[in-house]
């Protein structure tokens, strides 16, 4: 019985993998083809094409829309709500990323093609500001792009961060454990985000979304459900240096109850954990 749930539970989380997958293809997919259609409307129409791409029409695909700036960083057309800024100069909006991914996008040939990076925008449905890829050509003195939101990470991301933070720990406790609860230090990563544990005292002495946490007993801990958490999960780590546990939490970028796998790991006398979330 033992053996077939575990199948089962396999079988699940690997459909689960491959369902997020094909939903970020789907959405790439469809991005992708938004700014093709705009790049042949615009070779055909030039600059008239603006007031097509602002409006809510055949160039608004669901939270995919087309926005246009200049080499300037001014934004001459968009069909999300970033449209408020047309005719601003958005360069700083933009953050830091996007904005050196359009400044090397001004260094290479047109003829390089459609071009791809990743920023933070505010996503118009939930009102927060989430990962977004974003596709984008330039077409002489115009930077037209389309993107879309990643609202969930992958299980690689998830152990990747759990990695960089235990060797950070182990460098610099005092330091990581005080970057993991002021929310910087690159240990929180939209839905994605550390917790650690202190295995003497069973208690939090970090979190990277809920500070309330920090001091009190991980042991006690149970999901929305009733089921425990920190007991299972403590029993796991004085078995083994490093495993895996699931239960329900709250993502902090749907803001909703979901399935959660969670990546743990010692390092030194405290335990870090990652997970990612599946709906």
């Amino acid at each position: 019985m033992k053996v077939v749930f575990q199948l089962t539970w396999l079988l699940l989380l690997c459909f689960s993998q491959v369902h997020a997958e094909t939903t970020q293809d789907e959405d790439a997919k469809a991005a992708k083809a938004l700014l093709e259609k705009a790049l042949v409307y615009y070779q055909s129409n030039g600059d008239k094409a603006f007031a097509a791409f602002s409006r809510q029409g055949e160039f608004v695909d669901h939270d995919r829309y087309v926005f246009v700036v200049d080499t300037k960083g001014m934004l001459l057309a968009s069909g999300g709500p970033s449209s408020a800024l047309i005719g601003r100069d958005v360069s700083e909006v933009l953050g830091p990323d996007l904005r050196q991914s359009f400044k090397d996008a001004l260094k290479v040939p047109e003829s390089q093609g459609i071009q791809q990076a990743d920023y933070r925008w505010q996503n118009w449905n939930d009102g927060k500001v989430e990962h977004k890829h974003v596709f984008y050509q330039r077409v002489g003195e115009r930077i037209l792009a389309v993107g879309y939101y990643l609202p969930r990470a992958t299980p690689e991301q998830a152990r990747a961060l759990r990695n960089k933070a235990a060797t950070a720990l182990l460098k610099d406790e005092t330091g990581t454990l005080k970057a993991i609860n002021s929310l910087q230090g690159g240990f929180l990563q939209d839905d994605l985000y550390v917790f650690v544990v202190d295995l003497d005292t069973q208690r939090y002495v970090a979190h990277g979304t809920n500070l309330r946490l920090v001091n009190t007993d991980f042991s006690k801990i149970k999901d929305p459900d009733g089921k425990p958490v920190g007991e299972p999960i403590l029993k796991l780590m004085a078995e083994q240096d490093q495993g895996e546990y699931k239960y329900r939490w709250k993502n902090p970028v749907t803001d909703k109850i979901e399935n959660k796998h969670a990546y743990v790991r010692k390092a030194g006398h405290f335990m870090v954990a990652v997970g990612y979330y599946s709906p």
